[in-house]
């Protein structure tokens, strides 16, 4: 019985501070995508410029382990792009004919080099926070691809007044807390975009959510169109099978 109860009151514990950090967090603005919707899509445009930000700015720090370089081809990157992307990186690789580890230049097969060997190497490069890989973050956060884009734009010079902020942190009026140990990351200008468009923040942020919400659902796209397969197909079959059933029923009425 002791048992339960501590149980039960932990749970409780869980519950309401789970709610109020729920409703101490401000509301997302919510935002247009291109692939919201049964019918929406990726722009291999903006994905594109997505991995343009991701490579040169977020790559520094975070990880996107589980995309390897050769699915660069299903955002419109041809295997010879793909293949001078990945040789951009190295790899260790063995061990060789002497048993030795070895460098040598990623290929599409590769998944993305990280950006440190280990967690502790992270932590000690970024103060003691540790970058999360972000192959599948629209997906492990409350609020998608909107929260991922509040989070980029939603840092504030300075703090409101009253609010303290720790050493070494920084204001965003979107992060649980609203403090957040990540420097802002994007800035006007701060890629130049391969198709000429003007880099500024928003349009970084909302190029490089897109991309990071195709690397959490790669295949969306597909089961989108299957899905409305499925649809046409059931809706179909119903009008023939009600047909089918006024037709033997016919003879009775």
């Amino acid at each position: 019985m002791k048992r339960k109860t501590l149980a039960a009151a932990f749970a409780t514990l869980l519950f309401t501070t789970g709610a109020a950090v729920a409703s101490e967090a401000p509301k997302l603005p919510a935002q247009s995508w291109t692939f919201s919707g049964m019918f929406g899509t990726f722009e291999r445009s903006d994905l594109q410029r997505g991995f343009q930000v991701y490579k040169q700015i977020c790559s520094s720090c975070h990880a996107a382990h589980l995309l390897a370089y050769r699915n660069l081809t299903d955002i419109g990157f041809t295997p010879q792009q793909v293949t001078d992307i990945a040789a951009d990186f190295e790899v260790e690789d063995g061990p060789n004919d002497e048993g030795e580890m070895f460098i040598r230049k990623a290929v599409a097969a590769d998944r993305f080099v990280k950006p440190f060997p280990n967690e502790a190497a992270s932590r000690a490069a970024n103060n003691g926070a540790y970058p999360p890989d972000l192959s599948l973050m629209t997906k492990a956060r409350i609020g998608g691809p909107d929260y991922v884009y509040a989070l980029l734009t939603g840092y504030k010079e300075e703090p409101p007044a009253g609010f303290a902020l720790m050493e070494g942190m920084h204001y965003n009026e979107y992060f649980a807390g609203h403090q957040v140990a990540m420097a802002p990351p994007l800035s006007e200008g701060a890629v130049d975009y391969a198709d000429g468009t003007t880099a500024t923040v928003e349009q970084m942020a909302k190029d490089v959510v897109t991309f990071l919400s195709w690397a959490a659902e790669p295949e969306m796209e597909a089961r989108k169109r299957l899905g409305v397969k499925v649809m046409i197909f059931l809706v179909v079959l119903t009008a023939l099978l009600f047909a089918l059933k006024r037709k033997i029923w016919s003879d009775v009425h």
